[in-house]
Formats: C-alpha cells, sequence, structure tokens
C-alpha cells in the first residue's frame, strides 16, 4: 500500500490525465442554475453565452462539498493509501475547508490522526500548482507532516493572474465589490486591463496592463515582469494555464510562454470547473506560476 493519497476538489482544475496518473480522489463543487440547464452547450460558459443572447439575468448559485462528499473521498482512498492529505479550495471564498475537516472528524480516531487538510488559499491554476507540490514532496519520500508544514511554506510562492471579459459574475457571486466591478469596467473604456489575483485567499485587484483586447499577450507580459528576476538567476519556474471555454487564446498564452521563455515549463492547460466559471464567466483566462 502506498503512503499518501490526495484528495483535491474541483477548484483546482486538473487535467484528467494527472487525476488519473496520481490517483487523485476529486470531490465535485456544486452549482445550481436551472435557467440555463436547457440551454445548448457543451460546456458551461458555453450555456452562459446562450443565456445571455436570449436575456436571462439570473446568476448561477455555488455551494461547497459536503462533510459526507469528502468521508467517502477519504474512506476510498485509504483503501489505497495509508494517509490522506486533502487539499482545497481558498477558505476565504469557499466553506470547502471546513467540510474537509468537519468529515476528518468523522473517521475512526485511528483513521482520523492519518488525515491531514491544507487550506491552499488559492484556486483554479494556483491551486493547481499546490497540488503539483505535494506531487514532488510526496514522491520525493517526504513524511506527511513535513509535506504538510513545506506547502504551507510554499503557499505565498505561488502567484496567480487572470483577465476577465465581464466582472458582473464575480461581483453577482459576491467575490469582488460593486466598486471594484465599476472600477474594472472604466479601466476597459479606456484600453486598460485590471488583472486580478490571490492575496492571502482573497480576490484583489493586483496590477493593470495596456491593450485590453489581447488578454493572452497581456498576462504572457505579466509572467515574462514577474519571472523575470527569477530566470536570470537561473531558477525554473512551473506554470499552469485554465480558461473559460477560450481554448485559442490559452493556447496562444502557452506557446508564447514556451516560445519566449527559456526554463519555464506549461504543466498544464485546462478548461475551468463549471462551478468556478459562474463566477469568472465566459473567455476568462487565468495563469499561475511558482519557482520550481
Amino acid at each position: 500500500m502506498q503512503k499518501i493519497g490526495l484528495v483535491v476538489d474541483e477548484g483546482a482544475d486538473l487535467p484528467k490525465e494527472i487525476i488519473e496518473k496520481y490517483q487523485i480522489e476529486v470531490i465535485p463543487l456544486k452549482m445550481e442554475w436551472s435557467d440555463v440547464e436547457s440551454l445548448s452547450g457543451g460546456n458551461t460558459f458555453q450555456k452562459m453565452r446562450a443565456a445571455e443572447k436570449i436575456g436571462i439575468k439570473s446568476f448561477g448559485k455555488t455551494s461547497q462539498p459536503s462533510p459526507k462528499d469528502f468521508l467517502e473521498a477519504f474512506k476510498k482512498q485509504f483503501t489505497r493509501f495509508e494517509k490522506n492529505l486533502a487539499i482545497t479550495i481558498t477558505s476565504v471564498h469557499s466553506g470547502t475547508y471546513n467540510s474537509a475537516c468537519q468529515a476528518k472528524n468523522f473517521l475512526e480516531p485511528e483513521k482520523k490522526e492519518k488525515v491531514f487538510v491544507v487550506d491552499s488559499l488559492n484556486g483554479s491554476a494556483g491551486l493547481g500548482l499546490l497540488v503539483f507540490k505535494a506531487i514532488d514532496l510526496i514522491e520525493g519520500g517526504k513524511e506527511i507532516e513535513e509535506t504538510v508544514k513545506e506547502l504551507e511554506l510554499f503557499r505565498p510562492k505561488i502567484h496567480l493572474a487572470a483577465m476577465i471579459k465581464d466582472p458582473k459574475w464575480l461581483e453577482a457571486s459576491g467575490r469582488i465589490s460593486h466598486f471594484l466591478s465599476n472600477w474594472i469596467r472604466r479601466m476597459e473604456k479606456i484600453g486598460l486591463r485590471p488583472i486580478l489575483g490571490i492575496k492571502n485567499g482573497k480576490i484583489k485587484a493586483v496590477g493593470i496592463r495596456k491593450g485590453a483586447k489581447d488578454i493572452p499577450n497581456a498576462l504572457f507580459q505579466e509572467l515574462k515582469e514577474k519571472t523575470e528576476k527569477l530566470l536570470k538567476q537561473g531558477k525554473k519556474i512551473r506554470v499552469a494555464i485554465t480558461h473559460g471555454d477560450n481554448l485559442e487564446g490559452a493556447q496562444r498564452l502557452k506557446e508564447t510562454i514556451e516560445r519566449e521563455l527559456n526554463g519555464v515549463e506549461v504543466v498544464f492547460l485546462s478548461l475551468i470547473d463549471n462551478v468556478l466559471g459562474v463566477l469568472v464567466g465566459p473567455d476568462a483566462l487565468i495563469t499561475a506560476w511558482s519557482e520550481v
């Protein structure tokens, strides 16, 4: 039996091949939006576009997984692993971390002490990179207690930059204020593109760039500037990219990174999960990076 199994919520936006390779148990996040369920579209973003076209003005409602969801995942992982490490989306914007902690308390004492829960204080590509760090540590033979400590030290070193087409989705969910939402709109009207990030687990504006229409290039320039010093020092950088049904933009960003930045590896590119999708909206593009 292997030592440490991973339990991660859908907010990490991990590709299927990574989930299967490392036998990660993924907990679904929850979303209700009856107005769009019957609309055409292969994913939530396409349904959102269809809803806008016909004038639907409602918004999806999201909720965290239940403790039961985590409890079942822990029990399943115990059939394959000696210990469980759960890594969750930021507790500042979701109750997912609390659900995982509650689930741990429902286990019998001998198993309860073998479950560890880490709050990523991040989401999407940023959460995904913390999972990759956990995989590095586990494969390096670290014990679970040391792995948790190193993840908590590594957590602030993950940087996330996101650009969204319309801030109304985040505003409706309460993740950003009406003031911030209006500021984003004002900046875009004068050709500037605000950059959203996550600081101490909370979504905030972290920068601004010229060229409101070319999101992939704006995110590339942000990444290039923020990693320039590290790359000159010979450091290796790991990048993850997620998108809101904006595959063309995501691939263009990936190709530009791989062509222009030596020492930078794009470890995954994937669609944003449905629940996070109703928060960021169609065409959103997110990149996260960290030193390896």
